[in-house]
């Protein structure tokens, strides 16, 4: 079976349902205007739609002991775009992950499913979900039965930009741990506010959260080394509201991330215990909240192996790049799809999607972020194989 000329069949139509959602970005579980649009595409593919509370919506085809699910992330972040591409979104949101692209494959998968409903020897689960970028969509979907009906395998996908790889290459992570956990933190140090002119009045809330981030950054680089096992980022810090006020709150905010679940309790612990520990010694309190999180992702090793095989008869072996070749630094991002990746055997794979000397030299979650729409009908194929291949 010709997946790739399959899937460009509908390219246009892909690519089109790409530019409304990107046009139309939102954020969060506030998603209305994205989920109707998809709920009006599977309606009008014939489709009977289940919502999953509000963390997305799902439809089922096919019949089979195993049963496959093919999971995509549609939100946004709230970040004010400036790619310059004519269907930009105007709303302060923009789809800098490249979910807009992974929601509009899948749909293409769900139409071309449809097509061959009377052929299909498994059950397969579509699902659309929201908040992946809060890394709370998946967990929530879970809880409103995602996986009740003995779900056998899963796979999701993600884009990849500004490598010198082409555009419609796919990378298969091998199997084991592929991306860390994350767990975001608020940390709030109270102490007592006084005249500038009279510190020793006073507890200083925003010296101590200088002392706190030195610590904590020591955590790492002291506790658990070059090891490359955890990465701590403090990416706002929050105290006073005069330059001649000794300020009595700081509010510290970061993320923790790590590639061993041993490592990442222990550094909730630490994180605690330091935080207290600090604020105490110069007089101040401090309380820690862990506002949201995931697990690391967790790929099995047949599903894999599964993605790999029809990912090669899908387009040719020159287009699937061997994982050791990606270029190494830092842990990377998280990834929510790793609530499922505990609970069933799992698989993903990453879609190029611009190359950096082709002009798409912008990380994802920058607001000039671009993506090369030549690679949707790749990612498309390979979706469609891996639902279809016995």
């Amino acid at each position: 079976m010709e997946y790739l000329e399959i899937a460009k069949k509908i390219e246009d139509e892909i690519i089109k349902n790409r530019r409304w959602l990107h046009t139309h970005a939102e954020v969060g579980f506030n998603t209305p205007k994205t989920l109707a649009f998809i709920r009006e595409r599977l309606i009008e593919y014939g489709y009977k739609i289940e919502d999953l509370g509000r963390a997305g919506v799902r439809v089922c085809i096919g019949n089979g002991k195993e049963r496959i699910l093919l999971r995509a992330d549609v939100d946004g972040l709230p970040i004010e775009e400036k790619s310059g591409v004519k269907f930009a979104c105007k709303s302060g949101n923009m789809h800098a992950c490249g979910h807009d692209i992974h929601a509009a494959i899948l749909l293409g998968v769900a139409k071309l499913l449809k097509a061959q409903e009377n052929k299909l020897t498994r059950s397969i689960e579509i699902f659309f979900q929201v908040a992946e970028e809060r890394l709370e969509g998946a967990s929530v979907a879970i809880q409103k039965g995602l996986l009740e009906n003995k779900t056998t395998s899963a796979i999701t996908l993600h884009v990849l930009v500004g490598t010198e790889f082409e555009s419609g290459c796919v990378i298969i992570p091998q199997a084991g741990v592929t991306a860390p956990s994350a767990d975001y933190f608020e940390i709030r140090i109270k102490g007592k506010s006084c005249h500038g002119s009279a510190p020793q009045d006073g507890v200083d809330a925003t010296l101590v959260s200088a002392h706190l981030l030195l610590g904590l950054e020591e955590l790492i680089s002291r506790e658990i080394g070059g090891r490359g096992l955890a990465v701590m980022t403090v990416g706002r810090l929050i105290s006073g509201s005069a330059g001649n006020v000794i300020s009595d709150l700081a509010v510290l905010e970061g993320t923790l991330r790590t590639l061993d679940e041993g490592i990442r309790e222990r550094l909730k612990k630490r994180l605690v215990q330091l935080s207290k520990s600090i604020a105490k010694s110069f007089l101040a309190s401090a309380s820690v909240e862990f506002t949201s999180g995931c697990p690391s992702l967790l790929i099995d090793e047949e599903v894999s192996t599964r993605l790999q095989k029809v990912a090669v008869k899908a387009l040719g072996e020159e287009r699937v790049i061997d994982f050791n070749e990606l270029p190494k630094g830092g842990i990377g991002g998280s990834e929510d799809f790793a609530y499922i990746s505990r609970e069933i055997p799992s698989g993903t794979f990453a879609l190029c999607a611009g190359k950096r000397s082709d002009g798409y030299q912008y990380p994802l979650h920058h607001s000039k972020t671009k993506f090369d729409e030549n690679a949707l009908v790749y990612g498309l194929a390979v979706m469609l194989a891996f639902a279809l291949e016995k």
